[in-house]
């Protein structure tokens, strides 16, 4: 690993440890020169993981793409990062384990949804209403009219 700091290519492992419950693993390292410290995320490459979009085109399943994605719909809300990361991680661990070497984006779009939901109620409709589409206002009351109903489920339960 080159050092950030004076460029030399020699360092050592300080401290290695997983992130959460992902293939993450974060490395504490220090350069062999100039003593520098820094961090390095490892994550294990699932080359062969494939997203079919709407539109027929098929890429690869990139992890951070899925966390700037919800990271967009949680933008300015009482949201840390290690919540992001976790959710983000679920998600992609769902959809690794899936089995398949194919996941639609629909499919991934309902993950994210589905813990969205879970997480923050205004962050799911601001990513449903990308996700969906939504053309008018009638959608938004819809979504909203959905949620104030499993709000009212779970002051029940």
């Amino acid at each position: 690993m080159r050092c950030p700091s004076c460029g030399h290519d020699e360092d050592r492992v300080v401290d290695s440890r997983a992130v959460n419950e992902s293939r993450v693993v974060r490395r504490r390292r220090e350069c062999a020169s100039c003593q520098h410290r820094f961090t390095t995320v490892e994550e294990i490459s699932n080359d062969e993981l494939v997203v079919l979009k709407r539109d027929g085109q098929r890429e690869p399943f990139l992890r951070q793409k899925l966390l700037d994605g919800v990271g967009r719909a949680c933008w300015k809300r009482p949201i840390g990062s290690d919540q992001l990361d976790k959710l983000t991680a679920r998600i992609a661990g769902k959809i690794e384990d899936g089995g398949n070497r194919e996941i639609e984006s629909e499919e991934i779009g309902r993950l994210v949804l589905e813990q969205l939901l879970a997480l923050d109620h205004v962050a799911y409709v601001r990513f449903a209403s990308v996700y969906r589409k939504f053309d008018d206002i009638d959608e938004f009351v819809n979504e909203l009219m959905f949620l104030r109903g499993q709000s009212g489920a779970e002051a029940k339960a």
